[in-house]
């Protein structure tokens, strides 16, 4: 590793985390014209970097951002930035832009995106004060958009609703925000999904509510299941929320934390819940599983074989 900064990637070449740059005039930063994904390694495997590169490609197709890189070249980029940075244990930020362009919304101004991937360390024990206590939460006053152009599905570089969302829980006193969807249904967290559990039954909003299709909750959604517990994804109007058995969030940084007091309101007995612990020791047995991710030596492992032949 060079120096003792991380490195970033930008459009092919890496630069120390310090002089890392790209234009003022990127779109990205003017717009918010761009989409981007947080990734996780555990113990040198990227859990579900596939499913992460899935998702990106996804919101490119909607974003109309056309990269020159295939999916399995941004998935070799990704894995090339870890072992740049000699990083086993790290949070990866892979972001889009719709690149450089003039001052005006004109896409067509900007004929090259820009492709970005920042690595950070991550403790193994990183959330475990947040996993063992429980976290709060307030119900935000702003709403979650509809699902048409800019829904939250789209994980696009604009995310001010959901920091706007979080001044009201750092006003609040608490850590986290429910956002509603414009029925006033529940739909998510700032910046992570949610599940409540109910007579021992998993919910869940559906995308309806403008969620984030999130890769930690649809391995938490199967994980559920093969577990035995029965899982719905539904509607869940705010009573039922302050009125569940157990509530917790799902996220890439964040994994699994138990929320504990939501509007002033314990949840049960305003301790973490059985469920969520179990799902908790469970999902944390499969991060560590390399069928679960991309294991990150395995192309030094290729390169070492072809150099001995």
């Amino acid at each position: 590793m060079a120096g003792k900064e991380p490195l970033v990637y930008i459009d092919g070449e890496y630069h120390p985390k310090g002089s890392a740059k790209i234009s003022v005039y990127d779109h990205g930063l003017l717009y918010g014209d761009g989409v981007f994904e947080g990734i996780r390694a555990y113990n040198g495997i990227v859990f579900h970097l596939r499913d992460h590169i899935e998702r990106l490609f996804e919101g490119l197709r909607v974003t109309r951002i056309n990269v020159s890189l295939s999916k399995e070249e941004m998935a070799n980029v990704v894995v090339d930035a870890l072992r740049k940075n000699n990083m086993m244990d790290a949070y990866i930020r892979l972001i889009v832009t719709r690149g450089r362009g003039n001052l005006g919304l004109d896409p067509r101004s900007s004929p090259k995106p820009s492709t970005i991937i920042m690595c950070e360390p991550v403790a193994p024990a990183h959330g475990k004060e947040a996993r063992e206590k429980g976290v709060t939460a307030i119900i935000s006053s702003y709403r979650r958009d509809m699902v048409d152009g800019t829904t939250h599905e789209l994980k696009s570089l604009n995310y001010i609703q959901s920091v706007l969302g979080k001044f009201q829980a750092i006003d609040a006193g608490a850590d986290e925000v429910v956002m509603l969807d414009h029925r006033g249904m529940v739909s998510e967290f700032h910046g992570s999904n949610l599940f409540l559990v109910k007579h021992g039954i998993l919910n869940t909003p559906t995308s309806a509510a403008g969620i984030l299709h999130g890769i930690t909750r649809a391995r938490v959604l199967k994980l559920s299941e093969e577990l035995g517990y029965e899982v719905h994804e539904r509607d869940i109007t705010p009573y039922e929320l302050l009125n569940a058995d157990e509530v917790f969030l799902t996220g890439t940084m964040a994994e699994i934390v138990p929320v504990v007091r939501i509007q002033g309101v314990p949840i049960a007995d305003g301790k973490p819940g059985p469920v969520t612990k179990e799902i908790i020791r469970a999902f944390q047995r499969i991060t560590q599983d390399p069928k679960e991710g991309t294991v990150i030596r395995e192309a030094v492992a290729v390169q070492a074989r072809a150099r001995s032949h």
